[in-house]
């Protein structure tokens, strides 16, 4: 049995304008973490209870929160989502109400998770309580409070309390994932919600705009932008609205964050193509790479001590990992004559990155950090490319062709249950999963 340990009482989850107020977290005492699978073992088998509601209003509220949690939860693929029994309740007093315990496990639950809504003050009131259905055992018994138009983070608030409980893991819940779309006719950066919703545009070059990652506060967007009729690296404040870029000659493409003030790019100022640092004001802090060959596609562990880039220093692009504190590079990738993109997992234990075939096909591998592990992710599918984790190591976004034109997909990290993300125009292109949560 895996157990996993963690904080309960620490679950609060904080968003802009949303006040979230907890009343008895009684999950573990003294800091224990919830016990629930066998490592393995499948998917949690939670029997999800639609919110009580009294008045017009409230029904409403309830209904809407109903969808948002449980499709949020099934997008996680983590549950079995179960109805509940018609006894799930016992009693008529409605203050006093006893939980059919008994009814739950005959139904194959492991978890219940009930709740109720009500209006405080014109907003919403939600009170949730989960319970562990085989020992009857309270897990968490909270308060989640907002506004009618914070609803969905309302819902979303509570799924990643669920899913950090139950696994002792991140959630992907309030994630964001930019992109590339052409749907204006010109290649445009927009951003997502984890599970494709909230689309927003960030950029109106219209031009090319290219590569874009956030840096891990959200603060800042780094992307290639060929404005100037040649790629040029520019970052950009999100929140001030302000964009700086590099002023060097020559090239510079695909960027990413090492940390919130070093973003690396790719510049050939000084003839080769190498990896720089640059700062958030477009400076440049130092050189990084200094071989014969071209070197792109930079991709930092979490704790930023080691890069993953592609170089052609051997011949056809290879995947390496240099320490930065010594500059020794080793190569990583050896199987495949074209192996590219790579984006570093969140746990720091694995590096994605896509192969072109030998039949023209492009397609997704994950291999650990020492060279052991590798595993094909996606199979005669079209072209699958820029692989990019998300925040909680679960799950990849990654574009594909499969379906004709390139599109955005998802898939669990072992590339199971892969589905497309976004339903709009155009294609979509070079998604990048931010770390940053709100």
């Amino acid at each position: 049995m895996t157990y996993t340990r963690h904080a309960v009482s620490g679950i609060i989850i904080i968003l802009c304008a949303l006040f979230i107020t907890p009343l008895n977290l009684r999950a573990a005492e003294n800091g224990e973490y919830i016990a629930i699978r066998k490592e393995g073992s499948g998917k949690i088998a939670l029997v999800l209870g639609k919110p009580d509601a009294e008045g017009k209003r409230e029904s409403d509220w309830a209904q809407n929160l109903d969808t948002v949690i449980r499709d949020g939860l099934d997008y996680t693929k983590l549950f079995t989502l179960l109805s509940p029994p018609l006894n799930l309740k016992e009693s008529s007093d409605k203050k006093n109400v006893t939980i059919n315990f008994s009814a739950l496990n005959s139904v194959g639950g492991e978890v219940y998770a009930g709740g109720s809504v009500s209006k405080k003050s014109g907003n919403i009131n939600f009170e949730v309580e989960v319970y562990e259905t085989a020992s009857a055992k309270p897990l968490l018994k909270k308060t989640y409070r907002g506004k009618e138009e914070q609803l969905r983070s309302i819902g979303h608030a509570f799924c990643e309390d669920l899913v950090e409980l139950l696994t002792g893991k991140k959630s992907v819940f309030g994630s964001k994932i930019v992109f590339v779309s052409n749907k204006t006719g010109f290649k445009e950066i927009y951003q997502c919600d984890f599970d494709g919703q909230g689309l927003e545009q960030l950029t109106n070059s219209r031009s090319i705009t290219l590569t874009p990652t956030l840096s891990p506060d959200g603060r800042y967007l780094a992307y290639t932008d060929f404005t100037s009729g040649r790629p040029t690296l520019y970052i950009k404040n999100l929140a001030e609205k302000k964009t700086a870029f590099t002023s060097k000659s020559g090239v510079s493409i695909a960027p990413c964050w090492r940390n919130n003030n070093e973003v690396a790019t790719t510049l050939s100022f000084e003839g080769n193509q190498s990896i720089y640092l640059i700062k958030p004001d477009g400076s440049v802090a130092r050189r990084v790479t200094n071989s014969r060959g071209i070197d792109v596609s930079p991709a930092f562990s979490p704790d930023g001590s080691k890069m993953a880039f592609v170089s052609s220093r051997n011949g056809p692009p290879q995947i390496f990992i240099q320490d930065l504190q010594s500059g020794e590079a080793k190569r990583l990738t050896f199987n495949g004559k074209y192996n590219t993109q790579p984006s570093w997992s969140p746990a720091g234990d694995k590096i994605a990155y896509s192969t072109m075939q030998s039949k023209g096909e492009i397609d997704l591998f994950v291999i650990n950090v020492d060279g052991t592990g590798l595993q094909q992710l996606t199979r005669k599918s079209g072209e699958n490319e820029h692989p990019s984790w998300s925040s909680d190591g679960g799950m990849i976004v990654f574009s594909s062709s499969r379906q004709g034109k390139k599109k955005l997909f998802v898939m669990n990290s072992t590339g199971e249950n892969q589905r497309r993300l976004l339903q709009g125009d155009g294609e979509e292109m070079q998604p990048s999963w931010s770390l940053f949560r709100k």
